[in-house]
């Protein structure tokens, strides 16, 4: 239910035409002024680390938004999780979309004929978000990117109040999906405690109305704020879904917001360890998921990093998860590169060649096999399926790589009817 247009343009080039100058970093976590906004952005930077941030001045904001649109090299295009899964799946000419998210005229114009928008999520204003793009070794004063990344901020309103969500839900009964993806639950992060609570509980009983023969898939995004984390978790929303979708920023943040394995590790250092990863899915899925003893719906987790994906599932609820991975996989080196196949003069292997598939249980010790990209393994009813990514040297674009991934993952997957 979150849509936008995404502005996108070098993050280095709009600062200097906002008329600020380098400095120090600093994590704000909510940003209140263009300062903070530099300081935010010099402080992901430096890492090479995503980030996405609410702006909380509108005034501001909309000057910023305004330079921004305005700016020779700026690219406009469909933004928002949930806009940008619709987008990839409508490519596929045989697959009608139904989007709810508030949509300006901007975005209604950029948007595939195969996406419906019903009248009601139509509004006058586009709601805007700023992508500022770094390349790796790009410098800004003292701060050199060790890689390729963005910071993503907006101030924005409808989606933050998941303004579409309940149109969204009285949609379907008429357009009969087989697939009910769900985005836009980070965007509350902007929203006061009280106003989230009554939110996520609205969001609850209108998520508990689809028909549960109808697969939900919910893609989680950046956030900041542990209680919202936790709440997402515990107050229903995982065990009325299907399937997640997330990265390793998103793992990480879950597992530190519910105490689970691995809580006390603060960051990942480089390549995150797929045992470590593995540890804290099967963890998601043991004490959330679907089991004998839990009326949980939640059977399916798809984790991508730039240089591997996992795809975890309980046994007996998806098939084809060999597809459905290298798929995902596929689609992070072609869209990343803007290619129609892999090009693989373009493309370079980061992920590790050998790795333990735990660092809490007795692991088993995996080396990749060319022929055979993906490794499966099994662990008390839940199995993994490991493909490495080939990564794109030269991205021309990261924004909504993980949406793609992500729905060309579901694609690919058979759900089994219970």
């Amino acid at each position: 239910v979150n849509a936008c247009v995404d502005v996108v343009l070098s993050g280095v080039k709009l600062l200097e035409a906002l008329g600020l100058d380098p400095g120090d970093g600093r994590n704000h976590v909510v940003l209140n002024s263009g300062q903070e906004l530099k300081e935010a952005f010099a402080f992901f930077m430096q890492k090479g680390a995503a980030a996405e941030r609410f702006f909380s001045d509108a005034d501001a904001f909309h000057h910023i938004a305004q330079t921004a649109s305005e700016y020779p090299d700026a690219q406009l295009y469909v933004g928002g999780n949930a806009a940008l899964i619709g987008q990839k799946l409508a490519a596929n000419p045989d697959l009608k979309i139904l989007l709810c998210g508030p949509v300006g005229p901007k975005l209604h114009e950029l948007l595939d004929d195969n996406v419906v928008v019903p009248p009601e999520s139509m509004q006058e204003r586009d709601e805007f978000h700023l992508i500022l793009e770094y390349q790796a070794g790009e410098e800004w004063g003292q701060v050199k990117a060790p890689s390729a990344n963005r910071f993503i901020f907006s101030h924005d309103v409808s989606n933050g109040a998941l303004n579409m969500l309940e149109v969204f839900v009285s949609s379907l009964d008429e357009f009969q999906p087989d697939l009910v993806v769900l985005s836009g639950l980070h965007m509350m992060e902007g929203q006061s405690k009280e106003m989230r609570q009554r939110r996520l509980l609205e969001a609850v009983a209108s998520i508990s109305d689809i028909p549960t023969d109808i697969p939900i898939h919910l893609e989680l995004a950046s956030m900041t704020d542990q209680d919202l984390m936790s709440n997402i978790m515990h107050q229903q929303v995982f065990p009325l879904v299907n399937s997640l979708g997330l990265n390793e920023q998103e793992l990480l943040f879950l597992t530190q917001a519910a105490a689970g394995p691995h809580a006390s590790l603060a960051s990942w250092d480089g390549i995150p360890d797929v045992g470590i990863v593995s540890d804290i899915l099967f963890w998601i899925l043991k004490e959330h998921g679907r089991s004998t003893d839990r009326a949980s719906d939640l059977t399916r987790i798809h984790f991508h990093t730039l240089a591997y994906h996992i795809l975890v599932t309980v046994d007996g609820y998806w098939g084809n998860q060999v597809a459905a991975v290298a798929a995902g996989a596929r689609a992070a080196g072609t869209q990343a590169c803007a290619t129609e196949t892999i090009d693989t003069s373009k493309v370079f292997l980061k992920a590790p060649l050998e790795f333990v598939t735990s660092q809490t249980e007795a692991p088993s010790k995996i080396s990749l096999n060319p022929d055979e990209p993906v490794v499966h393994w099994h662990r008390e009813g839940i199995s993994f399926h490991f493909t490495p990514v080939l990564v794109c040297k030269d991205p021309v674009r990261t924004v909504g790589l993980g949406d793609a991934i992500s729905a060309e993952g579901l694609l690919y997957s058979e759900v089994y009817s219970q």
